[in-house]
């Protein structure tokens, strides 16, 4: 159930947006955040969206908020061991920019209904990274495609392969996901070579229309058609045939045999690949350009949604931008919602609906966007109507209780239990010189409903983390280790 109306378009940070929309409300989802290049980007000059910028560089100290790792760390580690890599392999930015995009792809998953799928757009720079925390937040099972976008034909790259494609990483919440086969038209040098032929009914090839000795005999399709028996029988029925033949689809080679004229406007043409090349970059003279500096084609984002959505689905886009993925639901009659943090988001919306010819057919003012029954533009967050359902649903605790006393960072926890225990694991009982190789738990896993208070917090060495895991309480623990004889020796009196 949606707690939001169509074509409303929220102005701010979209963490707290997508936190606040019901669960599985939405569609699909098609998005293009930022891809972590480490520069700042700019709008043409003179272009409608000129004023628009950000930043596309990420620190931890700066952009990582304290509240996310901790959530991640106590609730999602393995989804916390995919950022670590990526800050250790690449550096702290990259960890800094997926621990941003972990927190909010949580929601995103949460948000999808069952049959809803994700269109993330990023780029090389990042794109292995994002794989990693989307497998862990969607599942490895769940990935659908990485899709190439040939966006540019040429550049020169001194000493390497010259780079000219994007990606798009396609995932589905679940196994029966919302699917429409699409097609792209045949590449005109194909229809050139194959459909030489035209008459009044357009362009045509000639086909085989009999069975050939690889496919076998088919005895209910071997018969006589105007004195001529096929070896192998018809690829048809003979009402079929005959059917073709009375609307003048068969014409006879020179050697005799039968040929069937197939029209090039009958055929749905090329199934969508992974590997686009028919869609062209904006060019800078282009209708279509809005001067947004990132603005991606109309003609990509409606294949995604023409493939992942039907009419009257709701779509979502939490990085707005120029609102390209808004105006391509509008033209193909989706219903939307989209987020974005640039002050002059609306107006982008107003101008490119309004260039589209998206507007009241009655008035043609673009300003009807903004009044009712057009965009709700607001800075209100959407209130929740379900029941507050929290990320990742097959991995919540089994029961809800309110944690007790004042809420305290991971920092303050542990520094609490150095003080009052000492550097000693409460697993095994060794006493470590350095308090590094101490790591902080649960008593009772958080699986089984252990709180995230202090009360139910412990010191641990790491063998003794691992073994513990989310399988055992400290006292479970404690018993396994001296089953296994690893608790500490005993001190002499």
């Amino acid at each position: 159930m949606q707690n939001f109306e169509n074509r409303t378009l929220y102005h701010g940070d979209n963490l707290p947006f997508l936190r606040n929309l019901n669960s599985e409300s939405i569609d699909l989802i098609a998005t293009d955040p930022p891809f972590n290049k480490g520069r700042d980007f700019h709008a043409t000059p003179d272009s409608l969206a000129e004023g628009a910028s950000f930043q596309d560089r990420w620190t931890w100290e700066k952009d990582v908020h304290e509240e996310w790792v901790d959530q991640i760390t106590d609730d999602y580690p393995k989804l916390m061991e995919a950022i670590e890599s990526a800050r250790y392999a690449h550096s702290d930015g990259m960890g800094a920019f997926m621990c941003f995009m972990a927190v909010r792809l949580l929601e995103m998953r949460r948000v999808l209904k069952p049959t809803g799928s994700i269109y993330l757009h990023c780029d090389p720079t990042a794109s292995h990274y994002i794989k990693a925390i989307m497998d862990a937040i969607f599942g490895w099972r769940q990935f659908k495609n990485e899709i190439a976008w040939k966006r540019t034909t040429s550049r020169n790259d001194a000493k390497r392969w010259g780079g000219v494609h994007d990606i798009v990483l396609f995932y589905a919440k679940d196994t029966d996901f919302t699917w429409n086969p699409v097609f792209m038209p045949h590449d005109p040098k194909y229809v050139a070579k194959f459909y030489r032929n035209q008459d009044g009914r357009g362009r045509w090839m000639s086909d085989v229309i009999e069975r050939s000795q690889s496919m076998g005999p088919r005895p209910n399709l071997c018969y006589e058609f105007e004195g001529y028996t096929p070896k192998w029988g018809w690829r048809m029925k003979r009402e079929k045939l005959e059917a073709l033949a009375r609307d003048g689809r068969i014409i006879w080679s020179k050697n005799g045999k039968p040929r069937l004229k197939r029209y090039l406007h009958e055929q749905s043409g090329v199934p969508i690949l992974d590997v686009i090349t028919d869609i062209q970059l904006i060019s800078p003279h282009a209708k279509e350009r809005y001067g947004y500096p990132t603005q991606k084609p109309l003609a990509l984002y409606e294949r995604i949604i023409q493939a992942s959505s039907n009419e009257g689905d709701f779509v979502l886009d939490p990085f707005a931008g120029c609102a390209t993925t808004l105006v391509a639901a509008e033209r193909l009659g989706r219903q939307w919602i989209g987020a974005d943090i640039w002050d002059k988001s609306i107006h982008a919306v107003i101008d490119r609906f309004h260039h589209e010819h998206l507007e009241v057919p009655e008035t043609k003012q673009a300003e009807w966007l903004l009044i009712k029954g057009g965009v709700d533009y607001t800075t209100d967050l959407p209130i929740r109507t379900d029941e507050g359902q929290e990320v990742m649903p097959f991995l919540r605790v089994k029961e809800t209780i309110k944690e007790p006393g004042p809420k305290m960072s991971r920092a303050d926890m542990y520094e609490h239990l150095l003080k009052q225990d000492g550097p000693r694991c409460q697993g095994c009982d060794r006493l470590f010189d350095d308090p590094r190789y101490l790591e902080l738990d649960h008593n009772t896993p958080r699986s089984d409903g252990g709180l995230n208070h202090i009360s139910n917090r412990i010191l641990l060495c790491g063998p003794c983390n691992r073994l513990k895991s989310n399988t055992y309480t400290l006292s479970g623990l404690r018993r396994e280790n001296k089953k296994r004889s690893y608790m500490a020796p005993a001190l002499p009196m």
